[in-house]
């Protein structure tokens, strides 16, 4: 029996608390300058905060076990997360944009901008190690919620960087309409970032096949087998969050028998399972004869 994934919900929880801890640094450097741009930045620690707790409550749907109505499992419920998620990060975007613009039109100094940026360097050295955290385990355990949470984070540490610099150069330059127009740079950012998070999760929804390395991976196995009158062909797949599903016809000779082709099919499936993880593999066997008139 193959061994469950273990639950991941510890790793939302790092989130959870990734996103209180910087949302009140980066909002108290907002207090601190009156910077527009770590405004911008803080709203979205506000986002992210919004994102770990609907992946929270969403990720321990998809960890249930399957049953009657659901007998492939739950997984699905990842991607309603990160649905979630972007959709916050655009609408951090335009709450950004709004504020930012405002302050073109009334442009106003900046202050204390050394102890502000000082308060914004640690925040990002928060996220930077919790984000390569959760992409880490992300990885390992195929969840696109903790790849999601991760990327998103990793945005945010670079978003930061951005606005440390632009408000640096205020600070150096005097020239304060600067700080708006960081502000906008960082909401267009975060437009680009939610806008493939949507994306990515909308193919996991309709059914899109393996990542291309994945099915590679699986032809090999399956090509390696081809010998001795034994091909495949109908070869699909699909991915569901954290499972792959693989179907596939077997063509065997004729004179082989029924134990014999079960044998070879239960090696592969077994194969395709121990190297790409997560896989349900379903295998139809054909006798050589029927599989040509099947493909005529």
């Amino acid at each position: 029996m193959k061994a469950s994934r273990p639950s991941l919900t510890p790793f939302i929880l790092l989130s959870v608390f990734a996103a209180l801890s910087t949302m009140a640094l980066k909002f108290s450097a907002y207090v601190i300058t009156g910077s527009v741009g770590f405004f911008s930045d803080a709203l979205e620690s506000v986002v992210n905060l919004v994102a770990a707790l609907s992946a929270f409550v969403l990720l321990r749907i998809a960890e249930k076990p399957a049953d009657d109505s659901h007998p492939y499992g739950h997984t699905k419920a990842e991607y309603f997360s990160s649905v979630i998620e972007g959709t916050f990060i655009l609408f951090a975007a335009l709450s950004i944009g709004y504020v930012a613009i405002e302050r073109i039109i009334n442009p106003m100094p900046i202050r204390d901008i050394t102890e502000g940026i000082g308060v914004s360097v640690l925040a990002s050295l928060i996220n930077l190690i919790v984000a390569l955290i959760l992409i880490i385990k992300g990885k390992r355990n195929n969840s696109i919620v903790l790849r999601a949470d991760g990327h998103h984070l990793l945005t945010d540490v670079w978003t930061s960087v951005g606005v440390i610099l632009g408000v640096s150069a205020v600070s150096l330059t005097g020239i304060y309409l600067l700080d708006p127009v960081i502000a906008l740079v960082v909401a267009g950012n975060i437009v680009y970032t939610g806008y493939h998070i949507i994306r990515n999760s909308a193919q996991g929804l309709m059914d899109a096949s393996l990542p291309k390395d994945i099915v590679q991976k699986m032809m090999a196995i399956l090509n390696a087998h081809a010998r001795n009158g034994v091909r495949f062909h109908q070869v699909k797949s699909r991915q569901s969050a954290t499972k792959s599903f693989i179907t596939l016809h077997m063509i065997v000779p004729d004179a082989w028998s029924i134990i014999q082709a079960h044998t070879l099919a239960h090696t592969v499936e077994s194969d395709l399972r121990k190297n790409i993880l997560g896989a349900n593999v379903l295998i139809h066997i054909e006798p050589e004869s029927q599989a040509t008139l099947d493909e005529e």
